[in-house]
């Protein structure tokens, strides 16, 4: 629908876009997309005793050219002039890591003017949480890989077992990124059922409280957990068969 009214100038609106020059206005900031992908990685033991370890994860990748290149960064890329900022993340999380399918949630944007060396740059960032398992089947990239994250004050810490990263090697303000999710992360986990995505349909309680204590980085006691998670979960008429007693498994009550 035309808009007939005319501005101060005299001027309709098709009228008026007819004469815009973009150019009075000094050129860019650009526009980025990062991704932030949060895992929850299950060590394998031999002590059918005891739950698995687990620990949480994050998706970087090794940059192939300047700036930092060789150096970790999270998966991003700029949006063409035909994409939105959300298929632009798909786009790169499928040419980087190889992952598809997962569900991202605008995390927050990053403006500081001198956060990448090259020009002003924009950074929108996006975060999701995957159960790694899903994905055990695909093959990551050449230049990504998983990284156990662990948090000591303000400062980061990641590991591939091959290399060992604090804030200052990660790429641009990544590590600001990272760290930004964590919290967002840790906020809610606490009021939604965010905790659920990092797990199978049908789990126990004691690992499920393990998803919790690892995010939230503190230790509950199992009664206490039990009656705070107690109107999120739903029993079933299951059992986990394994070499220590079995346990009931339960499942999201949504």
């Amino acid at each position: 629908m035309k808009n007939n009214v005319l501005d101060r100038n005299g001027l309709t609106e098709e009228q008026f876009l007819g004469k815009y020059d973009p150019t009075i206005y000094p050129k860019g900031p650009y526009i980025a997309v990062d991704n932030l992908l949060f895992a929850i990685d299950e060590l394998q033991s031999n002590n059918i005793r005891k739950l698995n370890k687990k620990r949480l994860q994050v998706l970087l990748v090794k940059r192939e050219s300047h700036p930092f290149l060789g150096r970790w960064s999270l998966p991003g890329t700029f949006p063409s002039w035909t994409e939105t900022l959300e298929e632009a993340c798909i786009r790169s999380l499928k040419l980087k890591s190889h992952l598809e399918n997962i569900h991202l949630e605008q995390l927050y944007t990053f403006s500081d003017p001198n956060r990448d060396p090259r020009t002003r740059i924009v950074a929108t960032a996006y975060m999701a949480l995957v159960n790694k398992s899903d994905y055990e089947h695909a093959e990551l990239g050449d230049n990504a890989s998983w990284f156990t994250l662990s948090q000591d004050g303000e400062e980061i810490k990641l590991s591939n077992g091959d290399e060992v990263l604090v804030s200052g090697d990660i790429a641009f303000d990544h590590a600001k990124i990272i760290q930004y999710g964590l919290a967002r992360l840790r906020n809610k986990i606490e009021y939604t059922d965010i905790a659920f995505s990092l797990l199978p349909k049908q789990f126990t309680l004691a690992e499920l409280q393990q998803v919790y204590e690892i995010i939230l980085d503190k230790e509950y006691s199992k009664a206490n957990f039990q009656r705070k998670i107690s109107d999120r979960v739903e029993p079933l008429q299951e059992y986990h068969k394994g070499g220590f007693r079995p346990a009931l498994l339960y499942t999201h009550k949504k």
